[in-house]
């Protein structure tokens, strides 16, 4: 007999039994429009290794959406950095992710 996944209703809600992690986490993702669930994982997850200590303190990813990744800067100083970086930023994630949906665009807001 083999055992089968959780059931889901209309609304995304299982209808009895535990699920994993990375199964509800791609669920809401998907529901949210914020991409691959692994891709999140690796540039939220590891944004302070790909980017440094100094940069993440000031910057920090927001949003992956249509190829497209979106940060928050503390200042437009950090900003403006994170212009200058972002192809080296994008390749970094490209090399340690391989697959589709990799953002191969960079979107910077200055928040208040």
């Amino acid at each position: 007999m083999t055992e089968r996944g959780p059931r889901y209703d209309s609304r995304g809600r299982t209808t009895g039994g535990p699920v994993a992690m990375s199964e509800a986490l791609g669920n809401v993702a998907g529901r949210l429009g914020l991409g691959r669930p692994d891709l999140i994982a690796l540039v939220f997850g590891r944004w302070e290794e790909m980017v440094g200590s100094s940069v993440a303190s000031h910057v920090r990813p927001v949003r992956l959406v249509a190829g497209t990744l979106i940060v928050s800067a503390d200042h437009p100083a950090w900003a403006t950095q994170i212009r200058h970086l972002a192809p080296e930023i994008l390749a970094r994630v490209a090399s340690e992710f391989a697959g589709e949906g990799t953002p191969v665009r960079l979107e910077i807001r200055v928040r208040a």
